[in-house]
């Protein structure tokens, strides 16, 4: 669950909401602000995968983490992860289906299961320096006139300069990780190979010997190799990935705990409150409750 607490759009881009409809493929910009989250326009757009442009000194809550803005910021944000309102200052958001973007052959860390949208080792935010911000609010205006335009190029425009977002912030995401260099994107590579393997299989599979045998290594070695790149262990992530989809159902959904248990493929329902209450401090039960 995503909570992005009250915006006011930056006075030099315009317009609250727009949408471009192509045969199947949508692609819209909307303001994202506390008055857009309340006239029901975000709950439309839930399927859709999306870009958020937050400034500095917003505080938002992303799946039950509150974190504070300490830059400009992009955040790249799957289908289903809900939107709600808090206090802050400003932002856009980009949003688009698949028929629009996915289908087509691009380059692995630009695709839709890139790097940025496909990481379950931390949030996917990108921290933007005043330049690079400068020049994201840019292309973010240069969206927001081409979807006023209603000529034959407007769609393969609005696909170019969304790609160049996802292009740049893929860039920056690789240097602030230090992972840039050439020799390196073995690592990058095996990092988006775990990863959507994990949210791939996260309901059935739990231990990190079921994703070492899907890799065709050892334990030890993918534990290894996910150390060098990330500060949790391999088990941590895949227990992560478990405890938040858990906490997703019981906030957003009427299913039982002993529901949830046999849809993440545990079948001692004691068990899996015992796992929750483990990695949360608090049971199920209190949880739903508290949210």
């Amino acid at each position: 669950m995503l909570q992005i607490c009250k915006v006011r759009i930056n006075n030099n881009l315009s317009d609250p909401k727009m949408i471009k409809e192509f045969s199947y493929k949508k692609f819209g910009n909307l303001e994202f602000s506390k008055a857009s989250i309340e006239n029901d326009s975000l709950s439309k757009i839930n399927e859709h995968i999306k870009v958020l442009f937050i400034p500095q000194g917003a505080i938002v809550q992303v799946d039950f983490q509150e974190i504070e803005m300490r830059t400009d910021t992009l955040l790249f944000i799957n289908p289903h992860v809900i939107l709600k309102p808090c206090e802050t200052i400003g932002g856009q958001l980009m949003h688009f289906n698949r028929d629009f973007y996915c289908v087509e052959i691009h380059d692995q860390e630009v695709a839709c299961d890139g790097i940025l949208y496909n990481n379950v080792f931390e949030i996917p935010f990108i921290n933007l320096d005043k330049e690079q911000s400068d020049e994201m609010q840019k292309i973010i205006r240069d969206i927001q006139l081409e979807l006023k335009n209603e000529d034959s190029g407007t769609e393969e425009m609005l696909r170019t300069l969304l790609k160049l977002i996802i292009l740049k912030s893929t860039r920056i995401w690789k240097q602030q990780h230090q992972l840039s260099d050439k020799e390196q994107q073995t690592d990058v590579l095996f990092l988006r190979k775990f990863s959507k393997l994990v949210e791939l299989h996260y309901k059935t599979l739990h231990t990190v010997a079921d994703y070492a045998n899907l890799l065709c290594i050892t334990p030890k070695n993918l534990s290894k190799k996910i150390g060098l790149v990330s500060k949790e262990t391999s088990n941590e992530i895949i227990k992560n990935r478990i405890v938040l989809e858990c906490k997703r159902l019981l906030v957003h959904t009427t299913m039982s705990v002993k529901e949830i248990a046999y849809h993440m493929n545990y079948e001692d329902d004691a068990y899996f409150v015992r796992f929750f209450t483990k990695h949360t401090g608090i049971s199920p039960t209190g949880f739903r409750k508290q949210f």
